[in-house]
């Protein structure tokens, strides 16, 4: 079986990304800024090979980065609540200083990568997002085997399939950037 050439893109600027507030799976828009990034991309992307199919998360951030890049394309931007963000419960909403005073010890956990620990009211484990991620990505990967293909989703998914591409722990430190809007190619073929 062929390998599947897979582009995984983070959506746009958000108006809680520049306040670093977490969005979790909240329904947050682009900003202006957004909506010029995912205008560059689609034009930058319509420069290189052709697409054969776009998967999106289903929130509105991720899902207008992909329409821009699928219109361009001649494509649908096929929404999936696989490709969602973390589910971060009661961290939804806050900015980082107000979780270090709300939910110190919930922080502590979170920022030591414990892969157990759920954010408190209905979070989800980094276990859980993983398993998720891994059983979306060869989901959709294997529907196209020799072709090319696009995932949009959020910094938490792209943080997962760095891992996934490079070997590494969901307890190691993140030493990477998850920029938005940045473009992450992978190739994914089937396990044997």
């Amino acid at each position: 079986m062929q390998a599947t050439r897979i582009i995984a893109i983070r959506h746009g600027e958000t108006a809680w990304n520049v306040d670093t507030r977490i969005q979790g799976q909240l329904d947050i828009p682009l900003n202006a800024k957004g909506e010029w990034q995912a205008a560059q991309l689609a034009q930058a992307l319509a420069a290189q090979d052709p697409l054969h199919a776009v998967y999106t998360s289903d929130l509105k951030r991720a899902h207008q980065t992909a329409t821009a890049v699928a219109v361009q394309q001649g494509l649908e931007a096929i929404s999936h609540p696989g490709l969602r963000e973390r589910g971060f419960g009661a961290f939804e909403g806050k900015t980082f200083q107000e979780i270090e005073i709300d939910l110190p010890e919930d922080a502590m956990r979170w920022r030591k990568r414990d892969p157990h620990w759920e954010p408190p009211e209905g979070g989800e484990s980094l276990l859980t997002l993983d398993k998720r991620i891994r059983h979306t990505l060869n989901s959709l990967a294997a529907k196209h085997p020799g072709e090319h293909i696009a995932v949009f989703a959020h910094g938490g998914v792209m943080d997962i399939l760095y891992r996934i591409a490079t070997g590494q722990d969901l307890l190691a430190p993140r030493t990477w950037a998850l920029t938005n809007t940045a473009i992450n190619r992978l190739l994914w073929t089937p396990q044997s």
